[in-house]
């Protein structure tokens, strides 16, 4: 089963809630697909650590064969090509690695080269196998690193936890789209809860049975819980604004591998998605 954990924006508690369902879950993989801020890895302490590093294609120019017709530079929507004083010239920086221009080449121009933009790192914290992707600063897009990472978790036939990117956009959807349940992180605040209702838009999207986890709670009046009633989302959990928490956390700990208190509230949310992936599997049965 996979678990992806989402959360509309980030510090609502999204990997809080990843490491420690992975924690409880006894043998399992944790994914961090946050491939531009992981930090996953600062709560488990992975050892036996193996890198790999991720690379894609890029154009490169043969200028001796290029005519200066221009096709590539037309075909490519990101502006990742120019034609400028008779010569084509390639912003690495900014090509998305999709090989049409190579394709619409008349004169075959253009080949293509290997370019790093990221590592994926592998390693064990206790009965945990960790899973770590980061992208090398101002690279144009990670999906090939978080496609590597939900590969390399697809050999595993434990339970799997996704912590996803923040936010909804491309990142967010290629990390749950093989996902069986989706978790949506939120907090008590306006803005918490209009950043939840992206994600509530995009589980739905896809199509993905999911439920709420609120997190921070406080007595009082809670927007988020208020939007999940309005909306009729399940909220499978609720954790506590919590001083000792903020603590353990801050200070890089799994709280459920430190206090049985957390064990208890992440063991139960667990079993609540246990419970609803059942449903779920057997009303499509």
């Amino acid at each position: 089963m996979r678990i992806a954990v989402l959360s509309g924006k980030g510090g609502t508690g999204k990997t809080l809630v990843s490491v420690n369902l992975a924690a409880v879950a006894g043998p399992s993989t944790y994914v961090d697909c946050d491939i531009e801020e992981p930090n996953g890895h600062l709560f488990f302490k992975p050892v036996d650590v193996e890198a790999e590093q991720i690379t894609v294609k890029i154009p490169v120019v043969d200028h001796q064969l290029c005519n200066g017709c221009r096709k590539c530079v037309e075909f490519c929507n990101f502006n990742s090509l120019a034609y400028i004083n008779r010569k084509l010239i390639v912003f690495e920086d900014i090509c998305h690695s999709c090989g049409g221009c190579v394709l619409v080449c008349p004169e075959k121009a253009l080949t293509e080269k290997e370019k790093a933009i990221g590592t994926v790192q592998a390693g064990r914290s206790g009965d945990v196998q960790v899973y770590s992707g980061i992208m090398q600063t101002g690279e144009a897009s990670g999906i090939p690193i978080i496609d590597r990472l939900l590969e390399k978790a697809d050999n595993s036939s434990q339970l799997t936890v996704i912590d996803c990117p923040p936010g909804s956009a491309c990142s967010v959807m290629e990390s749950i789209k093989d996902a069986d349940y989706c978790i949506l992180v939120t907090e008590p605040t306006l803005f918490g809860v209009h950043n939840l209702n992206l994600v509530y838009e995009l589980v739905q999207l896809f199509n993905k049975p999911f439920g709420a986890v609120l997190n921070k709670c406080i007595e009082g009046e809670s927007p988020d819980k208020q939007f999940c009633l309005d909306h009729k989302i399940n909220i499978i959990g609720e954790i506590a604004f919590d001083q000792e928490l903020g603590e353990l956390t801050s200070n890089g700990m799994i709280a459920s591998r430190e206090n049985d208190k957390y064990r208890q509230i992440f063991a139960s949310i667990l079993e609540s998605v246990k419970k609803e992936v059942s449903h779920e599997t057997i009303a499509h049965s």
